[in-house]
């Protein structure tokens, strides 16, 4: 299915600028990035995809952990470069096992400070060290 709105793919060599946000809570849980695919498939499907810049390959959220993510709302912003999906997370979103990527902050000695408690090892999620 060919959707009716397609965001401007050529800006970034063929990406969208992707940002997860918890549904229920309005967390910001990641940031990825979707290609044409992808973005197609998230309509789709109803279930949120994704293109890896490192693995170089398309990526449905949780197919690997289990922890997949359910599209609720999609919104594009006003240059057509970037989108938030808002979804139901099911387990984390991040690949170290927390419900958000951004699980810790930035002291003022430019330390690093956890504030979330890990929900699952990555042992756990994928059955190996990643």
């Amino acid at each position: 299915m060919q959707p009716q709105f397609q965001p401007d793919f050529a800006k970034a060599g063929g990406l969208i600028t992707a940002i997860a946000v918890d549904d229920s809570t309005g967390e910001v849980l990641m940031v990825a990035y979707m290609n044409e695919e992808s973005f197609g498939l998230t309509l789709e499907t109803g279930r949120v995809h994704y293109w890896s810049r490192s693995r170089q390959k398309l990526w449905k959220k949780g197919e690997s952990s289990g922890n997949m993510q359910e599209l609720v709302e999609m919104r594009v912003d006003c240059d057509l470069d970037a989108v938030v999906v808002r979804v139901r997370q099911s387990g984390p979103a991040c690949h170290e096992g927390f419900h958000s990527c951004f699980y810790r902050t930035v002291a003022e000695d430019g330390s690093l400070v956890e504030i979330s408690e890990r929900e699952m090892t990555p042992e756990e999620m994928y059955g190996t060290t990643r």
